[in-house]
């Protein structure tokens, strides 16, 4: 990966054009919607999308109607690393036979939740051991919004899902969200970050920093979804801020392995007082609605332990503890 810094002003975003065009079938409030708006503001020439079905495939094609600028394929729901593999060797092909002209093509794949940590996870993990030349973005609504909220393997301890429902035998889901961007990590990727649309021009420059990179990378969204999360949609943003501000998901970057804290993340490990509890995200979204009845307090300082104990073992990753 190249050692320049990308710095993206507001005016050079604002008079880029747009790749990811309004028009789309989005609800209201939704949050992935806005991380592929800026996503493709990072695009630096020529890009090919690969998207898995899901949320933002639907959202984004329904025929005769696209919102891509681009060229753009839909594959199926767990292919989208296969479909990116497919593409890159392609690529390779056509330039050595003199059928493209083009120096270099980027490839993006994309898929929610479901694509990646589930059913998606068989072909990421085998497209990235075979070392294409690609990003691979994750949306992450923490559920499969799509085919009716049902529960996946991002969804977080406690949270209430149509397949994980909160009652007085299970309060909601009762296994923990799958630490993701650390396995990517573990496949000696030389690019994993996290990031949140909060903060945007963290969110582009990292995405510009994984199209950089010669081989593949792996960029993890934060994407709230207020129909699944059944939170105000006017509050989809906030709650993207609020799941770093509490250390649900701190944004940080690992390059070549060597973990280190962004920004926003950096300044709680400074002032650790300035860290907010838990509750302040949980509440006002009604998947986490049971955790504030008296008899579920337990729970609700179970996730805030977890939380903590995450936090300090992604500080010592960053050797900041």
């Amino acid at each position: 990966m190249t050692t320049q810094e990308w710095k993206f002003t507001s005016k050079e975003i604002a008079n880029k054009p747009d790749l990811f065009l309004p028009g789309h079938r989005a609800c209201a409030g939704c949050v992935p919607a806005t991380v592929l708006k800026l996503v493709m503001k990072a695009t630096r020439g020529p890009t090919i999308v690969t998207e898995a079905t899901g949320c933002m495939e639907v959202v984004s094609s329904i025929y005769p109607y696209t919102s891509w600028a681009t060229p753009w394929l839909h594959t199926a729901f767990e292919t989208a690393a296969a479909n990116a593999s497919g593409i890159e060797a392609a690529l390779k092909i056509m330039k050595k036979k003199g059928r493209i002209s083009q120096e270099h093509v980027d490839v993006i794949a994309i898929a929610g939740d479901g694509g990646t940590f589930d059913i998606g996870f068989q072909a990421l993990s085998g497209a990235v051991e075979r070392g294409h030349d690609f990003l691979f973005l994750l949306y992450d609504n923490e559920a499969y919004m799509n085919t009716g909220i049902q529960r996946s393997s991002g969804t977080p301890h406690g949270a209430a899902t149509t397949t994980s429902p909160a009652g007085s035998s299970v309060p909601g889901k009762l296994e923990y969200k799958k630490p993701l961007a650390d396995i990517m990590i573990a496949h000696n990727m030389e690019y994993v970050a996290t990031a949140s649309p909060y903060y945007w021009r963290d969110l582009i420059t990292k995405v510009r920093k994984g199209l950089e990179v010669e081989g593949p990378a792996f960029l993890h969204v934060f994407a709230p979804c207020p129909r699944g999360w059944r939170s105000n949609p006017a509050k989809s943003i906030e709650y993207s801020k609020l799941a770093v501000e509490t250390c649900v998901f701190p944004i940080w970057e690992a390059v070549n392995g060597n973990y280190k804290l962004s920004s926003p993340s950096k300044l709680l490990s400074l002032a650790p007082q300035k860290k907010k509890p838990v509750s302040d995200y949980l509440k006002g979204q009604g998947r986490f609605r049971h955790m504030f009845k008296p008899e579920n307090k337990a729970l609700l300082d179970e996730v805030q332990n977890i939380t903590d104990k995450r936090w300090e073992q992604l500080l010592k990753k960053c050797n900041l503890s």
